[in-house]
């Protein structure tokens, strides 16, 4: 294989979801990492380089660069377990890292970098304004997800699939964006299946 670079920020979820993927699936990543906070991925170097976007994170295979995380994480999962065969199946996977990125990762990821990154005291006023829909969004995201989750042990058929990765990502943080996971015990429930899955690693690891 190829030798393999994240580009990524280490706190985020959607960078997780990349490292997670590779874990899971005995994967060797190198790692290069950026300060979003400071700009790290707005320089001209990294514009013209890296990700004309200005994103992370990117996963360098060789000499290409694959930006956006949903991309990144079936590169590395294609053929493998976490991608399944059945052809609704498949479609489905990707209709749950679709809502991730539309309907959940907007919100609950936003409200947690909001809060727990950038601190509510040192939000511009146009932050503040959107905070209580934000929230909102994000509640109604994990209600939709606790109801599917209600009578099943993954988003997807009987195994775990990369649209668990996708939505575990920031899910299993909502906390830090003082989202109380403790009304969904289904969510709590599959959080504890995705752990205990071989090859997890935390995101701090």
């Amino acid at each position: 294989m190829e030798r393999l670079t994240l580009h990524e920020y280490g706190p985020s979820g959607n960078c997780y979801k990349i490292r997670l993927t590779a874990a899971l699936l005995g994967i060797p990543l190198e790692r290069r990492g950026y300060d979003i906070l400071k700009g790290e991925t707005r320089t001209p170097a990294f514009l013209g380089s890296v990700n004309a976007n200005g994103r992370i994170p990117v996963l360098q295979i060789g000499e290409r660069f694959l930006p956006e995380s949903n991309a990144s994480c079936v590169w590395l999962a294609s053929g493998s377990r976490l991608i399944p065969t059945d052809r609704f199946d498949h479609a489905d996977m990707f209709r749950w890292m679709f809502f991730e990125q539309y309907n959940h990762e907007p919100n609950v990821a936003t409200v947690r970098f909001w809060l727990s990154m950038i601190g509510e005291a040192a939000l511009s006023e146009a932050q503040r304004a959107q905070l209580p829909a934000k929230r909102a969004a994000g509640e109604a995201a994990l209600a939709l997800m606790e109801e599917h989750l209600a009578d099943r042990p993954y988003f997807v058929g009987d195994a775990l699939t990369l649209a668990d990765i996708a939505l575990y990502a920031y899910t299993h943080v909502a906390e830090e964006g003082r989202f109380d996971l403790s009304a969904y015990p289904a969510i709590g429930a599959w959080l504890g299946r995705v752990t205990q899955q071989p090859g997890y690693i935390g995101i701090g690891e």
